[in-house]
């Protein structure tokens, strides 16, 4: 089976390219571009579908464009990605000391369990 998502309605096997949501409290049904993510209260719809779409008596029907400056990823999407990346890429510091002593020397850690320690002085 395809991972691409298909047309929300029954034995419409053809590829979403629309969805369809629902606003009760403004009667208006809203077709717009394809959802990033599968909704559960939204429904996918095919070109043809999603053209021959009606509501109901009173309702009204809200269709917006596809903007096709967003079909792909935009340039703060890659630099997000590449900043992510040259952050894993980054070398990992040595933990500092919890306690102040443990610095100069006046304590050492003798045991470990968990987040606990157990210290000792010299």
């Amino acid at each position: 089976m395809s991972s691409a998502r298909r047309c929300s309605k029954t034995a419409c096997g053809r590829p979403a390219v629309m969805t369809l949501t629902y606003v009760y409290a403004d009667q208006t049904a809203v077709v717009g571009p394809l959802a990033i993510h599968a909704e559960p209260h939204a429904y996918d719809l095919c070109e043809f579908h999603s053209e021959r779409l009606s509501a109901p008596r009173g309702w009204e029907v809200l269709r917006l464009a596809a903007d096709p400056s967003m079909a792909g990823p935009s340039t703060d999407d890659l630099l997000a990605l590449a900043d992510a990346v040259r952050e894993a890429a980054r070398p990992i510091a040595p933990p500092e000391p919890v306690h102040p002593r443990l610095a100069d020397g006046g304590m050492r850690e003798t045991a470990r369990r968990g987040h606990l320690r157990a210290l000792s002085s010299d």
